[in-house]
């Protein structure tokens, strides 16, 4: 039987996350297919950026640890990526989203609010479960209120 797609993310977040140290941060992981292979992502940022010998060093930690995890998640063969998340980073938890205060964001949501499903905008607070945007509707800046049980997916954006 093959093991979900969200169970492989999972456990390899397990086994991942503890090795990855300060001054690096585990961003997120990512198992999907791209083109004809599939690939596992392992998305780490640091204060100063990413360099290609922060991904290498890292790669020879996660890389044996992965070849360890019994039974195999696996269902195929993969290509480890181990990268920076970008200028378009997940926000994927609570403290993330407490460190992108006034940071400009995309936040998709399970539930429109006012007909609206998707808000882009500076992040103005996050206190007591309730992000709080200012967004342009049109020409017009406007706040909205969204409760965090509400996000399906937020991230960082870049203003054009």
């Amino acid at each position: 039987m093959a093991i979900a797609k969200v169970d492989i993310i999972d456990i390899v977040t397990q086994v991942v996350a503890p090795v990855i140290e300060a001054p690096f941060e585990l961003v997120d992981v990512e198992y999907g297919k791209m083109g004809g292979d599939y690939v596992l992502s392992i998305l780490v940022d640091k204060p100063d950026g990413i360099t290609v010998e922060d991904t290498a060093v890292l790669t020879d930690i996660i890389s044996p640890l992965l070849d360890t995890i019994k039974p195999d998640p696996f269902p195929d063969q993969y290509m480890l990526e181990v990268s920076s998340p970008g200028l378009e980073r997940p926000l994927k938890t609570k403290e993330a989203l407490k460190n992108a205060i006034g940071s400009y964001i995309n936040v998709s949501l399970y539930k429109a609010i006012n007909k609206v499903k998707v808000f882009e905008g500076d992040l103005v607070s996050f206190e007591d479960g309730t992000l709080v945007i200012d967004y342009l509707d049109k020409t017009r800046h406007k706040m909205v209120e969204i409760p965090y049980e509400a996000v399906a997916k937020a991230r960082m954006a870049v203003k054009l």
